[in-house]
């Protein structure tokens, strides 16, 4: 049986590693005994609740656990078809690792980041061949969400892409390819979803109840911005907008906000936290919805067309193709459409007017609008 190592048994590290599992043998490293003896009881928890409620068998829970072999010694990598590194997001500490991993595993191994938004172009750049280095981003939970983002960096081999493809496939993952950008497709194109509802909430034209609201009621969301980033973490999500801010050499349409700052520094981080933009603790001091539907339009259409916005800018700097763009965005992040899907049904020249009010209005480079819709209208094309 092939051999695939996973690199950090944290929760995202320890994911993939039961994923992985179904079909190969695994490995788990970390440098912390404590960390690993917790992650190794975690999963053993894990696939007993999963047998309980029928998810898998008995057998396959046994098979999986079986499989897998926890160790702090990173020579146990060694005969690895593939290695997944899942650790802290500091570029440093990766290249570092991705120097020792190359002298230990064989040439035909391929090296892959988990990375949500650092160059994996850059982390590539610390070995000796960097052709065999990919970026495999899986969603949190690894075992539940069906994306994975595949993003070769510039020195990556195509017969590299094709074997990454291809063993993410083995793990019945939905997989799309991403040029090697900021935040990739996902992390890049919803970032609006929270920057533009916490804009909303900032100028009080609603308090988050009713943003949330008008995005799940109105625009058929599953979560609302506020909702989500409670969920995420408010220190996760700003993170990450901070990151791909200033990996676009500070492009205001990524601005992070000084709100979600202050969330963070209060240590207000969501549901971890029990308080974040809304109180887990007292459920009485959370704000009321106003359920103004005139209101909530207003709301779902400007957050809606900054998401298209970011969707358009996307293929027209070639990311990836419109397929994957709206593919990664439903399967991703569950939004009920496609984002371009969407632009069509809608009318492109509906989703420009309003992107052109907003600028007009606000002066702000923020909303300026991607120039490939302007093109597509004066075309008279659609996106499909």
């Amino acid at each position: 049986m092939n051999k695939i190592s996973v690199i950090g048994s944290g929760t995202m590290g320890l994911g993939i590693a039961q994923l992985a599992a179904l079909n190969f043998s695994v490995v788990v490293i970390d440098n912390v005994e404590k960390v690993l003896k917790n992650s190794k009881t975690k999963l053993k928890a894990i696939l007993n609740r999963l047998v309980e409620k029928n998810k898998i068998d008995k057998n396959t829970a046994e098979n999986i656990f079986s499989r897998i072999n926890f160790t702090t010694d990173l020579k146990e990598i060694t005969g690895s078809i593939l290695v997944i590194e899942a650790i802290i997001e500091d570029l440093e500490i990766k290249k570092a690792l991705f120097k020792k991993v190359e002298t230990i595993v064989s040439d035909t191994c391929v090296l892959a980041t988990n990375t949500s938004s650092l160059s994996v172009t850059s982390v590539a750049s610390s070995c000796v061949n960097p052709n065999r280095v990919i970026g495999i981003h899986f969603f949190n939970p690894a075992p539940i969400m069906p994306l994975v983002e595949i993003i070769p960096a510039i020195q990556t081999d195509e017969k590299v892409v094709n074997k990454s493809r291809d063993i993410i496939n083995s793990f019945n993952k939905i997989v799309v390819l991403a040029k090697d950008t900021p935040g990739f497709i996902v992390n890049r194109v919803a970032r609006p979803f929270y920057g533009e509802a916490i804009r909303i909430m900032e100028e009080n034209i609603a308090n988050v109840a009713t943003i949330d609201w008008a995005m799940k009621e109105l625009g058929g969301f599953r979560m609302g911005p506020f909702e989500l980033m409670d969920f995420i973490g408010n220190d996760v999500n700003y993170a990450v907008t901070e990151s791909v801010f200033k990996a676009f050499f500070y492009d205001p349409r990524y601005k992070p906000s000084f709100t979600q700052k202050r969330m963070c520094e209060a240590h207000y981080l969501g549901r971890k936290t029990n308080k974040g933009y809304y109180d887990y603790n007292s459920i009485k001091k959370n704000p009321k919805v106003i359920k103004d539907e005139m209101l909530g339009q207003e709301i779902f259409w400007r957050i809606l067309v900054m998401l298209i916005n970011e969707a358009a800018d996307a293929l027209f700097l070639n990311i990836a193709s419109k397929e994957d763009i709206d593919l990664a965005m439903k399967k991703g992040v569950n939004y009920p459409k496609g984002l371009l899907q969407w632009a069509d049904e809608i009318g492109l020249d509906k989703v420009l007017n309003k992107l052109e009010s907003l600028h007009k209005e606000y002066g702000e480079d923020r909303y300026r609008p991607s120039p490939l819709l302007r093109k597509l209208i004066k075309q008279e094309k659609s996106f499909y």
